[in-house]
């Protein structure tokens, strides 16, 4: 039995060398150049760089890797974790071009760590060379460019001693609402999610014989966990193909991500919600007449919230080149879940939620809550009170609780974080049944015992299916009321043609005054709107600002303190896509939003 990625990358070696694990399209374009990379070379390069890690006694200390798109990502995090060395994914540096932001983001992850070596591309660690008044630390940590390890290497290298405890890598969050913390995945965290992710997508013998091995076209950045242990290495778990593109390729052309899957024809592919939404902004009639859709089986949508709107209008648009609504497939998961919690069923089409039933949107079709699927085999889901933890029943919204080992080790170095968000106990274990009586079905909700991943999401199930509704620390709570403010940003988003999908920021302040931004004696916190509005929208942005109000007013009975236009591109985001309303609510409180439309005033 496979203790480890190692151990199975080590068996395709032998059993299928030959085979393409990896393809990588060097312009973003299927016909264009293309590398790969077969299971025996992987796992020689790959042994390379382990030995080069094992020879320096690096065997237990973390390794930051640095690299841009491509397959050297690829081998030198394989080879750290067939050295037995714990990797850290990082974001590269772009040389002298680097923004305060990103490198204090560095520094930080570099000190944390305690990296005590980076691996990075060839110009990477020349980029490296360049920084280091910006980052004294470099001094002490040996920089290696792993394309200069020679296959030689490959000789010298021992077999680790691995556990399923010990630790893998260290996944940084994209910190939505807090500092990044590392997450410390072990391997076998690392092995079960990898059998989770299979089993609900469907990623069974026959499915990969019958499509060829081409598993998934990825362009999602391999440094952040939905690139990595979706797309990367599911692949080497199951011994299949995947072809990778860049995903600045994908943003400079979206219609590159829908060519290379009509190309290679894989069996997954997918993204966060933007991406579905960017591919219909540019769904022109010559990219359609070159797409056939037809064999996509697994589309998946996660990483931020799924928009009803955006699966029927990507159905609609697609279908026409073959695209299949039971193909859609939303999602849930967590870097502190290793990555996925919940998925559709394969197949279906997404279960929906008519607004009618979910309230302030009656008969807005397109403001449906949209499910994120059941709970993998061996995946306990449960919706908790998040002050009296205690489980609630089906239908009652409150902090999504997961248990199942999957879930990570806790934080790295943060025994009070790693308590307070790994280590949650039910105060009363009688819970449902688990299994659903109406389906049969196991609805991943047996075991109350134990210990529980704490989300910070907020969600509640039905029939066995979960639906996320939002943030814990993102509620937004007037009058003594709750609201979402997923909810509110879509109701703004739906008022004009205008509003870019996903880019729109709904928080609270406080009534006694903000900079900025108008004044008032009422007291009590009120909603505030930040949203992205397209550039030509500019000389109607009251209307714009007028519309956003009226529709937040009817849908919801708020009255909106201020709605603030923004440029394209400046509404703050995590690495994975996620809003990041903390960080737009302090800039709107320290007036340096990028304003495009005056400010309203109540």
């Amino acid at each position: 039995m496979a203790r480890s990625l190692v151990d199975i990358l080590t068996s395709h070696a032998s059993n299928q060398p030959d085979r393409t694990a990896y393809r990588y399209l060097v312009t973003g374009d299927s016909g264009g150049e293309i590398q790969d990379i077969s299971y025996g070379r992987l796992a020689a390069r790959s042994r390379a760089v382990a030995a080069w890690l094992q020879e320096r006694g690096l065997a237990g200390s973390r390794a930051m890797l640095l690299y841009p798109p491509g397959l050297e990502f690829i081998c030198a995090y394989l080879g750290s974790l067939s050295a037995g060395v714990v990797a850290v994914p990082g974001v590269p540096p772009r040389g002298r071009s680097q923004n305060h932001r990103a490198l204090t983001r560095m520094r930080r992850l570099m000190a944390d760590a305690d990296a005590q070596v980076i691996l990075g591309g060839r110009e990477v660690i020349a980029a490296l060379g360049t920084m280091a008044e910006h980052l004294p630390e470099l001094a002490e940590i040996t920089c290696v460019a792993t394309e200069d390890i020679p296959d030689e290497a490959a000789g010298s290298w021992r077999e680790p001693d691995l556990t399923a405890d010990s630790v893998a890598f260290l996944q940084y969050t994209s910190g939505s609402t807090s500092a990044p913390r590392g997450v410390m995945v072990t391997h076998g965290n690392l092995l079960d999610n990898e059998r989770v992710i299979t089993e609900r997508m469907g990623h069974t013998p026959d499915m990969i014989a019958e499509y060829d091995h081409e598993l998934f076209v990825s362009w999602l950045p391999v440094y952040h966990d939905m690139g990595l242990i979706g797309p990367v290495l599911n692949t080497v778990y199951l011994g299949a193909t995947t072809t990778l593109l860049s995903p600045l390729h994908f943003l400079q052309q979206p219609g590159r991500w829908l060519n290379a899957v009509s190309r290679f024809r894989p069996h997954t592919s997918g993204a966060p919600n933007f991406a579905y939404e960017l591919c219909l902004k540019h769904a022109t009639p010559d990219l359609l007449d070159g797409l056939d859709l037809s064999r996509w089986k697994v589309a998946f949508n996660g990483a931020e919230p799924v928009r009803a709107a955006t699966l029927r209008r990507f159905t609609e648009t697609f279908g026409a080149v073959g695209f299949r609504r039971e193909a859609l497939y939303p999602c849930y998961g967590l870097a502190e879940g290793t990555l996925m919690v919940t998925g559709a069923t394969v197949g279906v089409p997404p279960t929906l939620i008519e607004a009618t039933e979910t309230g302030p949107h009656a008969g807005a079709e397109d403001a449906a809550a949209v499910s994120s699927g059941r709970p993998g085999a061996g995946t306990t889901v449960v919706i908790a009170d998040p002050e009296r933890q205690e489980e609630l029943p089906d239908g009652e919204v409150g902090e999504i609780w997961v248990g199942g080992a999957s879930v990570a080790k806790g934080y790295w170095r943060n025994a009070l974080a790693t308590r307070e968000t790994f280590r949650a106990t039910l105060k009363d274990a009688n819970g449902a049944n688990g299994v659903n009586e109406a389906n049969g079905q196991d609805s991943g909700r047996k075991d109350r015992t134990g210990r529980f991943l704490r989300t910070g999401d907020l969600g509640f199930l039905r029939d066995g299916e979960l639906f996320v509704t939002g943030r814990l620390k993102d509620l937004i709570v007037i009058d003594g009321r709750n609201h979402y403010p997923q909810d509110l940003e879509l109701s703004a988003e739906m008022s004009h043609w205008s509003l870019r999908p996903g880019c729109t920021a709904a928080f609270s302040v406080d009534g006694g005054g903000v900079a900025g931004g108008p004044q008032d004696d009422v007291a009590g916190e009120q909603p505030v709107i930040v949203a992205e509005s397209a550039p030509e929208a500019a000389g109607e942005a009251e209307k714009v600002i007028d519309l956003i109000r009226s529709a937040i007013g009817e849908a919801h009975g708020l009255s909106v303190r201020d709605v603030v236009l923004v440029h394209p591109g400046t509404i703050p985001k995590t690495s994975s896509g996620k809003i990041q309303r903390r960080a737009s609510r302090e800039a709107y409180l320290a007036g340096t939003l990028a304003v495009v439309g005056a400010p309203a005033t109540s």
